[in-house]
C-alpha cells in the first residue's frame, strides 16, 4: 500500500497559481454591481475569440446549451436527424433531442476514440441536418475528411469543442472549422470556470446573432422577444475568472502534453504484454493524428479486467477514473425512443477504457508513481497481489 495518493485532478494546486488573479477578478464583479451580461462577458467573449481565432464568441450558461444552441440557430428541429459519436458524453446526444431532431449515432476510429468518417457517409439521409464532430479527451476529429461530407451533402458540420480548448487541427486552433463550436467550461475543464460556463465560437455573424438572441429569452431589447429563446447567459464573475485563468491556459496544456509524452514513453512497450492469472492486458494508449495536436483533456487507455486494474493502481495511490461507462444508446432515457441503437453493442469497448491521472496539477514524482504501478500491471511480470474474490471483468 503506497501513502501518498496520487489525485486524478487536483484542482486546489491548479487555482494556487492564479488565485490572486481570481480573488481580484471576483471583487471587481463584485464590487461593480453588474452581474448579468456586463462587460465582463464582453471582455472574456473577446479573449475567447482572439485565442481561438475566430471572429465571434459568445457567452452562455453551459456546454449542454451551447451546443443546443448552435442546432436551434441552425434551424433543426422535428424530423431532422444529425449523426453523432457513440463514444461521446451525454449532453452530445441531448442537445439533438432537446430540438426535437432524432440522433443517429456512430461508432469511433478505435485509436482515436473520435468519430469515424469512413462510418459516417452510410449515416447520411434525406433527413439529415447535421453532423457534429466531439473533440474528445482533447484530440481534434477529422475535421477534413468530417468537412467533405458535409458539404457534398448539403448539411452543417458543427463541433463539440468541450474537451479542446487550444487543441489545433492543421495548425489552426479548434474553434473556427465548422458553422460553430460549442465549448464547457466546466470547472474541470482544461479552462474551466467556478461553476458551470460555456460559449460558442463561430465565424459566421448570422450565427453569433441569433444564437445571442437565443440566450437571453430571445430577446435583443428588454421586454422585446423576436424568439422563444432560453435563459442560458453566461454571468459576470464566471467570465472574470475565465479571462483571469485564460493567460495560464498555454502552460497549462503543454504540462499535460509533458505528463502525456512521459506517459506514452512508459506504456507504449507494454501493449499486448504477457496477460497472466489475475492480471491485466494493456490493449492500447491513445493514438494522436499526425495533423492534430490534442491538449490532452483526458488520458484514456484500453484495458482488460478495469475493475481489477482500479484497484490495483487504488493500492499503489493513483487515483483513477472512467469518462462515459455506459454509451448514450444503452441509457435508461433512451430506452424506450427511436434513438436507441442496440445493433452497436459488438463494437462497444467503453468496458475497457480507464482514464489515468492527467492535469497541469502533476509532479514528477507524482507521474513516476503511476507509471511505476502500470509497469507493474501490465509487464506480466508479477501477478496482482490484491484479494480479487468477487471482483468480475470489467
Amino acid at each position: 500500500m503506497n501513502d501518498a495518493r496520487v489525485p486524478f485532478l487536483d484542482l486546489s494546486e491548479l487555482h494556487a497559481e492564479c488565485g490572486d488573479q481570481l480573488a481580484a477578478a471576483t471583487a471587481r464583479v463584485i464590487a461593480s454591481n453588474s452581474f448579468i451580461l456586463g462587460k465582463d462577458v464582453e471582455q472574456f467573449e473577446s479573449d475567447w475569440a482572439g485565442y481561438c481565432g475566430v471572429r465571434y464568441a459568445v457567452g452562455i450558461g453551459n456546454g449542454l446549451d451551447a451546443l443546443h444552441l448552435i442546432l436551434r440557430a441552425l434551424d433543426v428541429g422535428p424530423g431532422d436527424e444529425v449523426i453523432v459519436p457513440a463514444n461521446t458524453f451525454i449532453a452530445t446526444w441531448l442537445a439533438v433531442t432537446m430540438c426535437g431532431a432524432k440522433p443517429i449515432s456512430v461508432e469511433p476510429d478505435r485509436d482515436t476514440f473520435n468519430i469515424d468518417p469512413s462510418l459516417v457517409e452510410g449515416a447520411v439521409t434525406a433527413r439529415t441536418k447535421a453532423i457534429i464532430a466531439v473533440h474528445l479527451y482533447g484530440q481534434p476529429a477529422d475535421i477534413d475528411a468530417l468537412s467533405k461530407i458535409a458539404q457534398k451533402n448539403g448539411i452543417y458540420l458543427v463541433e463539440d469543442a468541450a474537451q479542446a480548448h487550444g487543441a489545433t487541427y492543421q495548425g489552426r486552433k479548434i474553434g473556427g472549422h465548422s458553422a460553430a463550436a460549442a465549448w464547457s467550461f466546466y470547472p474541470g475543464k482544461n479552462l474551466g470556470a467556478l461553476g458551470d460556463a460555456g460559449a460558442v465560437t463561430t465565424n459566421n455573424e448570422t450565427i453569433a446573432n441569433k444564437i445571442r438572441v437565443l440566450r437571453n429569452y430571445g430577446s435583443k431589447v428588454k421586454y422585446e422577444h423576436l424568439l422563444q429563446g432560453v435563459n442560458s447567459r453566461l454571468d459576470e464573475i464566471q467570465a472574470a475568472a475565465l479571462s483571469a485563468k485564460l493567460p495560464h491556459l498555454d502552460e497549462w496544456n503543454q504540462r499535460r502534453t509533458e505528463v502525456a509524452r512521459s506517459y506514452n514513453e512508459a506504456l507504449v512497450p507494454l501493449v499486448g504484454a504477457l496477460d497472466g492469472p489475475g492480471s491485466c492486458q494493456l490493449l492500447s494508449v491513445p493514438v494522436i493524428r499526425e495533423w492534430a495536436v490534442s491538449v490532452w483533456h483526458l488520458y484514456v487507455i484500453r484495458v482488460s479486467n478495469r475493475d481489477r486494474a482500479i484497484e490495483f493502481y487504488s493500492a499503489r495511490g493513483v487515483e483513477t477514473s472512467i469518462h462515459y461507462p455506459i454509451r448514450p444508446y444503452r441509457q435508461t432515457a433512451f430506452a424506450n425512443s427511436q434513438e436507441s441503437i442496440t445493433e452497436l453493442s459488438q463494437c462497444d469497448d467503453s468496458h475497457q477504457l480507464l482514464s489515468l491521472p492527467m492535469g497541469p496539477h502533476l509532479k514528477r514524482a507524482q507521474v513516476d508513481q503511476v507509471i511505476a504501478a502500470s509497469k507493474e500491471l501490465f509487464s506480466g511480470a508479477l501477478e496482482l497481489r490484491l484479494n480479487t474474490n468477487g471482483v468480475t471483468d470489467g
